[in-house]
């Protein structure tokens, strides 16, 4: 059960009775206050409040406790558990997430943090970004107006310049080997037929399947403790797993006709069934003799992990959720999040319908590197009036037709091109440096797109953030500058 509260109108009650609580010592200009009214709490709960009833259950937590819980951890970049031991010590942060009083315990367990991604996932996140930035894009046309700009009579069709890029974001698993992903799958099963055969009525005669554990695991350890072993050896280490897991297999279905799979929690049911999938991939490439195949699973755990290939220098091939983003004046979009890998050069048009739809025209130029210069995006920005950077496709142009002014000129913009993406990429070093983008470690699909979209959330409250101590700086120094100007001629007098 869910009931809607004026959560704006929170943070000043919650300042005066948590102030008054130390005395009236707290400073209103804090950061985390600050925060509290750059985001419109009231405008985007309506989103989380319809995964409530609204007269059956329990009461839910606020949908601003849960949110600025995540933004604690994301913006501290803590664990769950001291997210929520920080929130008890700083006055600050129990304002922050909407406490009408100074509490000296937990406000809520810490495995909470995990419900709160499941609550709010990646496409509510994206909403209320986009909303925050919406209201950011307002708030500078109305400051434009009160500064006296002139305004166009004709709203523009191309402004603006679109950065673009994709990475992978890797999930937090072991670097993955056929040998080791098998064995995993064979200690599991081990597990379950040791859960099975406990919960079976026992009958005279019958005596437990045995799984040879022992010796698995010693033809296992034989090649992977070992820094380098041939191939011949690891396929032979793979085949042997194959051929276990093969018997295991066996004694579940038969262990399965004389109990239930209901003597399992759910992690290890889920756990058997990835297991099977792992075997018949396995099977296949082994039979087959290669090492590649669709839908590769490389995590137990993790099954919606995949590998993506991506060329770096550190690794070529990375294990996670492949993104693509695109960088507006310094505000980061989180625009596509896909398991599956696929190529970045496919999301150029839909990138730039988006940034027509978010500000009502096409961006002048779009940058971005080779890899979305194709044909079909070349074309497509030639119709609609975009300039996309790098040089053209096929052997460089002779340019000896042009005058020197004219070279100096494609010089310079070639140039500039280049520059103008330095944003965009320092924004993925920022989210993997800074933030948890290098290093998801919520285990579930549903809260590890939640941990991705939460990261560029708090990028863009702090682009805000500076952004309004930019201003209030400046305001200061023109106001020190007219006074300079003021006092100047009783300076000069004396």
């Amino acid at each position: 059960m869910y009931k809607n509260q004026k959560l704006d109108e929170q943070t000043s009650l919650s300042f005066k009775s948590i102030n008054a609580y130390f005395g009236n010592r707290l400073d209103p200009d804090n950061r985390w206050i600050t925060l509290c009214k750059i985001i419109k709490w009231d405008e985007v709960e309506h989103l989380y409040a319809k995964k409530f009833s609204r007269t059956r259950g329990a009461p839910a937590i606020p949908f601003r406790t849960a949110l600025a819980s995540l933004i604690i951890k994301e913006k501290m970049n803590l664990t769950d558990r001291e997210t929520l031991q920080q929130i008890i010590e700083n006055p600050y942060l129990q304002i922050f997430i909407g406490l009408s009083n100074f509490v000296l315990k937990a406000p809520f367990h810490h495995s909470m943090m995990t419900h709160f991604r499941k609550g709010i996932p990646s496409e509510m996140l994206q909403k209320i970004n986009e909303h925050i930035l919406s209201q950011q894009a307002t708030a500078k046309i109305e400051e434009e107006d009160q500064e006296g700009k002139e305004v166009p009579e004709e709203k523009p069709t191309h402004k603006g310049k679109l950065l673009i890029d994709a990475t992978c974001a890797p999930s937090d698993i072991r670097y993955p080997t056929d040998l080791g992903l098998l064995n995993d799958v064979r200690e599991k099963q081990e597990m379950i037929i040791d859960i099975l055969w406990n919960g079976l009525e026992k009958k005279e005669g019958m005596i437990k399947p045995r799984t040879y554990r022992k010796k698995a695991r010693k033809d296992f350890l034989a090649v992977a403790t070992k820094p380098k072993s041939s191939k011949t050896k690891i396929r032979k280490a793979i085949g042997k797993q194959l051929g276990y897991i093969k018997r295991n297999l066996r004694y579940i279905d038969e262990l399965k006709q004389e109990t239930s799979l209901l003597l399992l929690d759910n992690i290890l049911y889920r756990k058997l069934l990835v297991g099977r999938e792992i075997y018949r991939q396995q099977k296949f490439m082994y039979r087959n003799g290669i090492n590649r195949i669709d839908n590769r699973i490389v995590s137990l755990s993790q099954p919606h992990v995949r590998p993506i290939s991506r060329g770096k220098a550190a690794s070529s091939t990375e294990f996670g959720a492949k993104i693509s983003i695109s960088n507006v004046e310094g505000f980061v979009y989180l625009d596509r999040l896909e398991w599956e890998s696929y190529h970045e050069g496919s999301d150029l048009i839909v990138q730039a319908e988006s940034y027509k739809s978010r500000y009502g025209y096409f961006p002048e130029s779009i940058h971005a590197d080779k890899a979305y210069r194709n044909q079909a995006n070349r074309k497509w920005c030639k119709e609609h009036g975009i300039r996309l950077s790098g040089p053209p496709l096929g052997r460089p142009k002779k340019e000896e037709n042009l005058t020197e002014d004219e070279r100096k000129a494609l010089k310079k913009q070639r140039y500039e091109d280049e520059v103008s993406r330095i944003p965009v990429e320092g924004s993925i070093g920022v989210a993997k440096r800074r933030f948890s983008l290098s290093n998801v470690m919520a285990k579930l699909r549903q809260t590890s797109e939640s941990s991705i979209s939460i990261v560029f959330l708090v990028m863009n409250l702090e682009k805000i953030f500076r952004d309004l101590f930019c201003v209030l700086i400046l305001g200061v120094l023109r106001r020190a500058h007219s006074l300079f100007y003021l006092w100047r001629p009783l300076i000069h007098f004396k």
